[in-house]
């Protein structure tokens, strides 16, 4: 097995004894060196089975990541910038959610949750679930986030919003208010500021630009995809809820 950081060139065909059946499908489906190679390194660092590698091609991976529209080059110091930026993708596919077209936030969100499994494989590595309607308290008044998750790598809260219809710029208020609400009362003194994503049905790219302009807040803006089901040779290999959480836990002592 290859070391993380060592280099090497899909192009030629030689990690073939190194990734096997996974090599094939790289080479068979993907056309661009480059894309290869992302897709060989994702494969060893996170440890796809064949089947979830060949649904990370055929999702569109490569061309997801980092792609969510953001203001966090302004709002958080390098390196931790760069690192939440590849972090969030656009658009998120949520194909294994048979709500259809015109499913409410709600519904959605209560999907997510019952599919969390499934829903953290398509957010990434990292990401560990901490609660959907999490209730906040500020000046006697209650509030309730959608969905609170805690990022290990970033080590920072990550509160997302789903929105059922395209996005308007309010939501970004909403959220900055949110996101000053977990810091003052649930962040550690060891926590970086927490990151907000808004999830919605579809965008305007230069309304978005325009409303992360002047917010404090770090937040990105992402669309969701609602396809069909998750084909069924796909649905045994993929990691159950404690090999998440294993996974989790050693990447929080690293």
């Amino acid at each position: 097995m290859l070391k993380h950081g060592q280099t090497f060139n899909l192009c030629n065909g030689s990690l073939h004894k190194y990734l096997g059946g996974h090599n094939l499908e790289i080479l068979t489906k993907i056309k661009s060196c480059e894309e290869r190679e992302w897709y060989a390194r994702a494969e060893i660092e996170y440890g796809w089975s064949r089947p979830v590698l060949v649904h990370q091609i055929e999702s569109g991976l490569y061309h997801r990541q980092g792609k969510a529209i953001t203001n966090f080059d302004k709002q958080l110091p390098a390196p931790q910038s760069d690192l939440a930026q590849q972090t969030l993708k656009d658009p998120y596919i949520f194909d294994f959610l048979d709500d259809g077209k015109e499913a409410h936030e709600r519904d959605i969100e209560n999907a997510l949750v019952e599919h969390i499994t499934r829903f953290l494989l398509e957010l990434g590595a990292g990401f560990s679930y901490v609660g959907k309607q999490v209730h906040l308290e500020v000046g006697g008044e209650d509030f309730y986030l959608d969905l609170l998750f805690y990022h290990l790598k970033l080590r920072c809260y990550v509160v997302i919003e789903l929105k059922a219809v395209a996005f308007k710029p309010e939501y970004v208020g909403k959220l900055n208010f949110y996101l000053s609400a977990v810091d003052a009362t649930m962040n550690h003194e060891s926590d970086n500021p927490s990151i907000g994503l808004i999830l919605c049905k579809d965008k305007n790219r230069l309304v978005a630009e325009y409303a992360l302009k002047d917010i404090s807040k770090p937040v990105g803006i992402s669309e969701y995809r609602l396809i069909e089901s998750i084909p069924e040779d796909l649905k045994g290999s993929l990691p159950s809820i404690e090999q998440i959480e294993t996974e989790l836990s050693e990447m929080d002592h690293d």
